[in-house]
């Protein structure tokens, strides 16, 4: 098939550079048909390509008769609005190389699901429908949604994905239940991995780390960097998203993986380009959707795989050097990271085989084996480093680090873990620290909730975060009880505490206010009035029987990221704690996860690429 496919794309390079349109005559005549010249061609770039001229005529056929029918598919579309949809199976049941499906674009999403799995014999809870790189919004139609003529559709059946795993001893109707359970689960676990992931993109550093866990980012060294806020929610669900695809595609569910991919794309490109210039998680992430693309057997549907493979290449270029010097100054190596170029050059020269350009597909393809020989671990030396008492993923990751040399790979491995376990200290007493300052200003009379807001818009300074405090009065409302507020009316003040103030040097009146506003805490009422010249600021002047405003009432420019760990019911409680484990559980330990790459599977792709190409070498 993919030899087919490369001729085919050479034939039609061939007739790109000759100008020949095959739907016009003299190729195709006033019937329909293909004309004699037709044959005449064949034999043409039968001999210019150096295939069976039977071969070439078939393909041309092909192409002719596409041409064709997509003329005669947008005449009617002009006409009638009808328009025409290719759609892609799932490899493992595409019965013919196309199939088409006709409807108007003003149809909903779940109209058009429905359509498919009817035509094609899905089960439609099954399918999830891939259309421009995103997955198809069932509530908007097809219009909305910027769907045209001509477009291509991909169709992701995680049924098939569950049956390539499943063991095929149960029976039919227990095997079918089982399906639809899982199925059912599925989707639940997409709702959970969206809900964690957005609880989890709303907590901020500050939190501990022991009763609740949240989304650090680290550099390739694993130290904790500041990402600025507006980016950083977005950036966390970017990572959250491509960690969960990553899970899946570890147990090659390509078809699962994919659209958690799509999605965390969306979140990267809105995280600003500045950013994404300075990690490499973006680069890897169009590797990985490519690849996916590519195991699906749907290449075909992914129109930028060149842009993909091309932005991650530069993107490399840009945080690791342009021969990896950035790499050797922070790691001291860059042996791990030859395995993502491996992908990449594997990648390309894919894409080009399948577009027809021989010669670049060798080029690509000879780097990537290259790369695969040197990359390539005995295996004793693994068992030996297990032995030691390191992981399988520490050997390999440590024998590449250190191109093979088993000494030094344990020296490394055994420094690296010392390394961790030092960031890892300092990033505790970091937190430590933070909280400590919380207490600190607990002591003083501010709430829980009211310190770790000032302490948050200070980055840290106290002495900055005391200041902020009393600049704006509505944080000192906030109270750490989550029952319903007293209305200020209904605080009995107590006659002794308006005496204290009022022996402070304040006037009856004010220490009346204040009394009632901070519903009896003397301590702060008697700092804001001090502050204030003895008056309360208009903020916190709040009408008889007003009650006191609640977080979210807060000025909109703090932050909501004390809203996702504090819900007033144990069970919502309860249920936000689960999702985040669901996520966390999938978050890899080893910074170097994404790098730790068996090759087995590349290793089949390469053998299987190069033996398609050899008479395309210089």
């Amino acid at each position: 098939m993919a030899q087919k496919e490369h001729l085919a794309a050479k034939l039609k390079l061939c007739l790109r550079e000759d100008k020949i349109q095959l739907w016009k005559p003299p190729y195709t005549n006033e019937n329909k048909e293909a004309g004699l010249e037709l044959k005449e061609l064949a034999q043409k770039y039968s001999v210019k390509l150096n295939h069976s001229e039977n071969e070439t005529e078939s393909i041309l056929e092909e192409i002719r008769c596409k041409a064709v029918e997509r003329g005669a598919g947008n005449e009617a579309y002009k006409k009638t609005g009808v328009a025409t949809l290719e759609v892609v199976l799932p490899f493992k049941i595409r019965k013919t190389r196309k199939n088409v499906l006709e409807t108007k674009l003003i149809i909903t999403g779940e109209a058009l699901k429905s359509q498919i799995a009817q035509t094609y014999g899905f089960q439609e809870k099954c399918i999830k429908i891939i259309i421009n790189k995103k997955q198809l919004d069932l509530g908007k139609t097809l219009e909305e949604q910027g769907i045209t003529h001509n477009v291509k559709v991909m169709v992701l059946d995680l049924k098939q994905s569950e049956e390539d795993t499943r063991k095929k001893v149960q029976e039919e109707e227990m095997q079918h239940k089982n399906e639809t359970m899982k199925e059912k689960e599925k989707n639940e676990t997409m709702k959970r991995t969206k809900k964690g992931l957005e609880i989890l993109a709303t907590r901020d550093d500050y939190l501990d780390p022991d009763t609740t866990p949240y989304l650090d980012i680290a550099n390739q060294t694993g130290r904790s960097i500041r990402i600025p806020h507006e980016a950083k929610k977005s950036l966390v669900l970017a990572m959250g998203f491509h960690e969960k695809g990553r899970a899946f595609m570890k147990k090659k569910e390509y078809g699962i993986a994919l659209p958690l991919l799509l999605d965390a794309d969306e979140h990267f490109c809105k995280c600003g380009t500045e950013l994404l210039n300075t990690v490499d998680n973006y680069a890897v992430l169009q590797l990985d959707i490519v690849w996916c693309y590519f195991r699906l057997g749907q290449l075909n549907c992914l129109d930028d795989a060149e842009k993909k493979l091309t932005t991650a290449h530069k993107c490399f270029k840009k945080c690791y050097g342009e021969n990896h010097e950035r790499l050797i100054t922070i790691k001291r190596n860059s042996g791990n990271e030859k395995v993502l170029f491996l992908r990449l050059y594997l990648l390309q020269g894919i894409g080009n085989y399948h577009n027809g350009k021989g010669k670049e597909a060798a080029e690509h393809l000879q780097k990537a084996n290259s790369l695969y020989q040197e990359l390539s671990i005995d295996p004793e030396k693994i068992n030996d480093l297990l032995n030691l008492g390191f992981s399988a993923q520490e050997a390999r990751l440590g024998l590449r680090a250190c191109s093979g040399d088993l000494e030094h790979a344990a020296s490394l491995i055994t420094n690296r873990r010392e390394e961790k376990a030092q960031i890892r200290r300092e990033e505790r007493a970091k937190r430590r620290r933070r909280l400590d300052d919380i207490n600190t200003l607990k002591t003083m009379g501010y709430s829980e909730r009211a310190a770790k807001k000032a302490l948050h818009q200070a980055q840290g300074n106290l002495e900055q975060a005391c200041k902020i405090l009393l600049d704006e009065p509505q944080l000192l409302l906030l109270t750490d009880d989550d029952a319903d507020p007293m209305t200020i009316n209904q605080f009995q003040v107590p006659k002794e505490s308006i005496d204290q103030l009022v022996y402070m040097g304040f006037n009856r009146e004010s220490a009346e206010a204040a009394i009632k506003v901070f519903q009896g805490n003397i301590q702060l009422a008697s700092q804001t009035l001090a502050h204030y010249g003895g008056v309360l600021p208009p903020e916190l002047q709040l009408a008889s029987g007003q009650t006191t405003p609640s977080e979210e009432s807060i000025s909109s420019k703090d932050s909501p990221t004390e809203s996702a760990g504090t819900s007033s019911s144990s069970t919502d409680e309860d249920m936000e704690t689960d999702v985040v484990n669901e996520i966390l559980q999938d978050i890899p330990e080893h910074e170097e996860d994404y790098l730790d790459l068996t090759l087995e599977e590349e290793e089949q792709v390469i053998k299987e690429y190069l033996s398609y190409v050899p008479l395309e070498q210089p």
